[in-house]
This record gives C-alpha cells, structure tokens and sequence, in this order.
C-alpha cells in the first residue's frame, strides 16, 4: 500500500461558540484518527484572520501532519467543504 506524508490547515468559525468549535475539532481529529496515521496536531487556538471571510475576524487553527493513502486527501477536502462552520481547509503534502 502506497502512503504518503501530508499536512492540513483548518480554520474553523468561532461565531457558534466554544462548543461548536470543540465539537468540529472532535469531528475531524476522529475522522483523520480513522483513515490516517496521525503524527502531530499542533493546536494554534483562535486569532485574527489576515481578511474576512463570510463577515468573521477570527478563526480557531488546527494543523494537522498525518500519513495516508494517497485518496484520502481529496475525501477530507471534500467533508471538509461540506461542513457549516468550517471557514478554510487546505491539504498539502509534505
């Protein structure tokens, strides 16, 4: 099985609150935990956007470094952009 090295930067809406936030933190953490092998998650916490996006100035970061299957990615984007709350997402890979 081919794997590779890969990084994803979330950035979540703080508008619903701290519960919310936590509740998609959990979400995506388990999701990465099921389908990856998860090797750092470096936890920026909330501050200031460089532009707004959809009207909001702040956002909560996570970063994420995981090894997986090269389809995973692509599926994580794609849950990702489907999700209320979720302001950016981006995969890279290492």
């Amino acid at each position: 099985m081919v794997t590779n090295k890969y990084e994803v930067a979330m950035v979540f809406s703080v508008k619903n609150g701290d519960d919310a936030v936590n509740a998609l933190n959990e979400k995506f953490s388990a999701l990465i935990a099921e389908n990856a092998t998860v090797e750092n998650v470096d936890d920026w916490g909330k501050r200031k956007l460089a532009y707004p996006i959809n009207y909001e100035t702040d956002g909560y970061y996570v970063f994420t470094t995981f090894v997986s299957a090269p389809e995973f990615p692509a599926e994580l984007e794609r849950i990702a952009g489907i999700t209320d709350g979720v302001l950016r997402v981006m995969v890279i890979k290492k």
